[in-house]
């Protein structure tokens, strides 16, 4: 998609948000506090305050979009793997969140002592407990994470009241990854280079991610291409592959990283193996590791700045694919 089609889709999304918003885009969405909005949720329309000001995130995405906006919460969950929240996310950014539990089993007992005014969320995480969230404080939901990534940014921004930041986000991303694809050479050189992304999990298969996820969107908007595998996935998320299947792995560039321990997710043994180093990426010197949560786990606008900002250094300048 060029980037003048990109500007116009999320002009097209912005718009009607705020229609579904109803009064966020006129003059009532900006009353003093005290007043209520409706904002439309995978649950439907669901009244929040103007102006929240005690905010609990339930996932990685609805942290990253929260800080993104300028909105500390108040409570955030965690991932199970992860010491903290978010690591590149600004420490003071960050400071003083209450952890209420891991992603996808929050604390009931915490949010609620931590008296929100909006709690945000995703039904593939949440959908048992929206009941029960929705009346310790106003509970917005998508309906899953992932892909759809920038939608779900301007349910959080409108539900944040929010959305002139929002824009304004949404433009320094679309400049960042023309900026990136011109670093390539331009859309027909960055199209000529295959980008993969490997994840090592502990506990589980190797993953090969697809196009229908976060890092793939990211991926199609700088304009490159995808190894075959990517096309194979079942659902466009990942095909999964056993130690002996890594090197399907295998593209011009290969980015790769662990959730959890290295040593557990069989990411050391891997790239100490054969098969890792005999592929074509590897032995060009073009497979890189990169940070999970910023790559996978992030799912947001700020670690999506941050991982431009990798591969316009990482990626090969200007000169597509490899010739040999």
């Amino acid at each position: 998609m060029t980037l003048a089609r990109r500007r116009t889709a999320a002009a097209g999304a912005t718009a009607l948000a705020c229609v579904l918003v109803l009064s966020a885009c006129g003059g009532e969405g900006s009353a003093a506090s005290g007043e209520t909005r409706k904002v439309m949720t995978a649950h439907g329309e669901v009244k929040v305050p103007a102006e929240p000001e005690r905010v609990v995130v339930l996932d990685t995405a609805e942290l990253d979009s929260a800080i993104t906006l300028g909105v500390k919460p108040v409570g955030s969950t965690r991932s199970d793997v992860a010491s903290g929240f978010l690591k590149y996310l600004p420490k003071e950014k960050v400071e003083g969140i209450e952890n209420v539990g891991n992603i996808a089993a929050p604390n009931l007992e915490k949010i609620a002592a931590l008296k929100p005014d909006l709690i945000l969320g995703s039904d593939i995480r949440d959908k048992d407990r929206y009941d029960e969230l929705s009346e310790i404080a106003p509970t917005v939901f998508t309906e899953t994470t992932g892909a759809p990534w920038k939608q779900n940014f301007l349910v959080h921004a409108n539900a944040l009241n929010r959305q002139d930041e929002a824009e304004k986000v949404i433009d320094a991303y679309e400049a960042k990854t023309a900026e990136v694809t011109e670093a390539l050479g331009g859309p027909e050189k960055a199209r000529e280079l295959t980008v993969s992304v490997v994840r090592f999990v502990e506990g589980a298969d190797t993953r090969v991610y697809g196009r229908q996820n976060y890092i793939g969107s990211i991926l199609a908007d700088i304009g490159v291409s995808r190894p075959a595998i990517a096309d194979k996935a079942p659902d466009g998320f990942s095909v999964d592959v056993s130690p002996e299947r890594v090197d399907q792995g295998d593209a011009d560039v290969v980015f790769y990283t662990s959730y959890g321990d290295p040593a557990k997710s069989g990411e050391d043994k891997a790239v100490g193996g054969a098969l890792w180093k005999g592929m074509e990426a590897v032995e060009n010197g073009r497979a890189h590791r990169v940070d999970d949560e910023t790559w996978i786990q992030g799912i947001g606008y700020t670690a999506a700045g941050t991982i431009l900002e990798e591969m316009k250094e990482l990626l090969p300048k200007g000169s597509g694919a490899s010739e040999g």
